[in-house]
């Protein structure tokens, strides 16, 4: 097998165009998955949050990821039921330096942290994006997504209609869909403030039919579980058990790579195969993953969460790597056993 024997003392500008015409590609290429810091919420009985988390820690892990250069930090209205919004707004108020990119379109109650369904009126559209400023105490959101990821294309176009108007009047600078669906995602485009689109990409997952998108028209490609939801972190075991109150432990459709509350042997298997790969050059697990993504495409923008300070320092030292080289990528292909895209679905 071949290695990378040289590290890079340098930040992330050595693979950030500052002359792209994506305005976020144009300023940074990582950034922090804030879904976690919000902590638990809930989906009737079932978990829907991270479990083990409290505000002292998030807050010093908004610090930590500022202070180690990341200025980008991903999060939902939905998550933790607004409390991750409300963390971001207090942990990053006065950093007039950063984005901020959030989603709505999913209704919740803040009190008894239940997840309500889809709140896909585009009447309600100004409503939610002006809670979202209040929780994030900002005047201006800086990137918005669309949080519906199977919404039908006719009802995404009016919501995107109201993104829009939002647009011409100060409220966003810019939208987006989160979506794992490439046609729908493509539907969208050619709109002025439509910038990125958000969708599940890792090792485990290659997704060229999306890049191929996000490439051909200039969208930030935003990579949801960069890390397969910490599992190529190499912090979990095979068949190790998930906490009861944490989302790992359900067993839903899109979530490959834990099911019946606990992580799928398979991919620890496939892991161990690229281990060697995936750290070459001194590179840890984590960030040979981060790598891969950067190697993939000029347009990529992992978005990893982090629970502690240690976490989000660790996922920014990526950057003084940057991409893995092509010999390395070339191996993992020779290497890893992934199975065809096939046709898209939610993940």
């Amino acid at each position: 097998m071949g290695t990378d024997t040289q590290t890079s003392s340098s930040s992330a500008a050595e693979f950030v165009d500052p002359s792209s015409a994506n305005p976020i590609l144009a300023k940074t290429r990582l950034g922090m998955g804030c879904w976690a810091i919000g902590g638990p919420f809930w989906n009737g009985k079932e978990p829907v949050g991270y479990a083990n988390v409290d505000d002292t820690t998030s807050l010093a892990t908004l610090q930590a990821a500022y202070d180690s250069g990341i200025r980008l930090f991903d999060t939902a209205a939905v998550y933790g039921a607004g409390h991750s919004e409300r963390l971001i707004g207090q942990g990053l108020a006065g950093r007039d330096d950063v984005i901020i990119s959030t989603k709505f379109g999913i209704a919740f109650d803040e009190d008894s942290k239940q997840m309500l369904g889809p709140w896909d009126d585009p009447a309600t559209v100004r409503a939610q994006l002006d809670a979202s400023r209040k929780r994030l105490g900002r005047d201006t959101l800086d990137l918005v997504f669309l949080h519906l990821n199977s919404l039908p294309i006719e009802d995404a176009k009016r919501l995107f209609d109201a993104l829009e108007t939002a647009r011409t009047e100060g409220i966003v600078t810019s939208y987006g869909w989160s979506t794992d669906f490439p046609e729908r995602a493509e539907a969208l485009t050619g709109r002025s403030g439509n910038v990125a689109v958000q969708h599940a990409m890792n090792l485990f997952f290659d997704a060229p039919s999306m890049i191929g998108v996000a490439e051909a028209h200039n969208l930030a490609s935003f990579n949801r579980s960069p890390l397969g939801m910490g599992l190529l972190t190499g912090k979990f075991s095979a068949g190790e058990t998930i906490p009861a109150d944490d989302i790992r432990h359900n067993s839903y459709a899109w979530m490959d790579y834990f099911k019946d509350g606990q992580v799928e042997a398979s991919f620890i298997k496939q892991l161990d195969a690229v281990r060697a790969l995936l750290t070459s050059g001194g590179r840890s697990l984590a960030q040979g993953a981060l790598g891969w993504l950067w190697a993939k495409s000029p347009s990529t923008m992992p978005i990893p969460g982090a629970r502690t300070p240690e976490q989000a320092q660790h996922n920014a030292q990526a950057l003084q790597f940057g991409p893995l080289p092509q010999q390395v990528m070339d191996e993992i292909e020779q290497v890893l056993q992934r199975p065809p895209e096939g046709p898209a679905r939610e993940r």
